[in-house]
């Protein structure tokens, strides 16, 4: 949210921009504030249909006000607050993931003039970079909560393995740390599963573990460079490091020493 916040400021030039997410079915919690000069809108319980972010929420498209306390086209039930902060001109887009509204991002002027195209299409630019944010956290924590299930028989094992591998793909595009390293001790710990006594102590960077887990469901350095978002060039040098560091001499040897020293489930 707060990643997204300052990118609507900085795409639309608005100096104020504020939002949250979704508490229950039909209330968004202001929980994040970017330029705002007083706290009046920090906690503030938006109500579905209500002001003008309950209205995004509401008709789950972005809707705009020029002076918001002159506005026939909203309610008024947060009028204290939004001109405590002396807000005028405001817009609000809501963040809909999986066609579910689960926030709601704010922008506003303190003076009363339109707020153009462009701004909006910047606006929810921004809101679009949120909605993918949350898709990843939702498919994180999904796999969470796979991983940790008991493991046995083949089949379970390689449902490990396609998890451990969609999770280290997954953890650079993780914008929250907290849950970036949960993300990815759940990985060391899928890891160390197949091998709890590893047969030798080896140190791998993150990159190289994550382009051996890549090596390790049969992709090519092509595809994996794609996976990673790295060049092909780079994918082979991380291999070649990672091999050295192994003591293997080809992929397939690199794949199971790294198995066998709990680098790799």
């Amino acid at each position: 949210m707060r990643s997204a916040l300052l990118r609507l400021r900085r795409g639309t030039g608005l100096p104020v921009a504020f939002g949250g997410l979704l508490e229950g079915q039909r209330q968004v919690r202001i929980g994040e504030l970017s330029g705002t000069g007083t706290r009046a809108l920090r906690g503030l319980a938006v109500t579905a249909g209500n002001g003008l972010g309950g209205k995004a929420v509401a008709l789950s498209r972005p809707c705009a006000v020029t002076d918001y306390h002159d506005s026939r086209h909203i309610s008024h039930e947060y009028d204290g607050a939004v001109a405590a902060e002396g807000l005028r001109s405001v817009l609000a887009v809501p963040v809909v993931v999986r066609r579910r509204v689960r926030g709601v991002l704010y922008g506003a002027l303190r003076t009363a003039q339109p707020l153009g195209g462009r701004t909006l299409s910047a606006a929810v630019a921004a809101a679009r970079d949120l909605e993918q944010a949350l898709v990843v956290r939702d498919e994180v924590r999904q796999l969470l909560v796979t991983a940790r299930e008991p493991v046995a028989g083949p089949a379970a094992w390689e449902q490990v393995r396609e998890a451990h591998s969609t999770l280290r793909g997954l953890a650079p595009r993780v914008l929250d740390p907290a849950l970036r390293e949960e993300l990815l001790a759940v990985c060391g710990r899928l890891a160390t599963a197949a091998a709890p006594s590893p047969e030798r102590d080896v140190s791998l960077a993150p990159r190289e573990v994550d382009v051996l887990t890549c090596v390790a469901g049969g992709l090519t350095n092509a595809k994996t460079a794609e996976r990673l978002g790295l060049r092909p060039e780079t994918v082979k040098g991380y291999l070649r490091a990672a091999m050295r560091k192994l003591g293997a001499h080809t992929r397939l040897e690199a794949v199971v020493a790294a198995r066998r020293a709990g680098l790799l489930p």
